[in-house]
């Protein structure tokens, strides 16, 4: 898949108000300052389609992008930044799983993995979370090119093992890098390929 075009759709506070739900929908979450922007822009070829800030949670609403004019790119508020009112992080909270649940577009959740970062609860939660709610996922392992390959594989090996713990399967697993754009291609073919499947169906 090649990204030939990328535009901002808007950003929004509520799921009702979010474009109609008639083309794939990819969401990418994670936690606050794990590189969500910066890993969409890498995708797409541009330099600030999507927002990067050096304060954390500053995303705070669902920002739509349309990709190639046939599916969209999702970027989610960030969780687990404590600076936040509290009052906002349960709105926040609440925002994203509205969408998460509820959007019959939706065709894969990105979560985002910061690889220099031992396994944390908030992750390990929301996966699980999601898992309950049959909400299809991904892993997606961000900033690699702070770690050689060689502690790259580790990590997700050992990061792996603990989700074997607790899960008969895994979710695909990537390894990428928005600074040297390692694990672009990987992902882009999944997306593509998962472009084709049917939407979710709506509860």
């Amino acid at each position: 898949m090649k990204i030939t075009e990328a535009e901002f759709t808007g950003s929004f506070t509520e799921t009702g108000k979010c474009p109609p739900a008639d083309l794939p929908e990819f969401a990418f979450i994670g936690r606050s300052n794990v590189g969500k922007s910066s890993l969409i822009n890498m995708l797409c070829n541009r330099k600030s389609l999507a927002r990067t800030s050096a304060t954390p949670g500053k995303t705070l609403q669902i920002n739509f992008f349309r990709i190639n004019r046939n599916i969209f790119f999702v970027d989610l508020p960030g969780y687990g930044y404590s600076r936040i009112p509290k009052k906002d992080r349960l709105r926040i909270a609440a925002l994203t799983k509205d969408y998460l649940k509820k959007r019959t577009g939706l065709t894969n959740v990105f979560l985002l993995i910061d690889i220099r970062l031992p396994q944390l609860e908030s992750d390990r939660k929301f996966m699980e979370w999601m898992a309950a709610e049959g909400i299809p996922f991904s892993l997606v392992f961000t900033k690699a090119d702070k770690l050689s390959r060689t502690q790259q594989k580790k990590y997700v090996e050992e990061y792996r093992k603990k989700l074997q713990e607790r899960w008969e399967e895994l979710p695909p697993v990537f390894i990428t890098s928005a600074k040297n754009k390692a694990g672009k291609e990987d992902l882009l073919r999944y997306i593509e390929e998962l472009s084709l499947i049917p939407k979710r169906n709506s509860s």
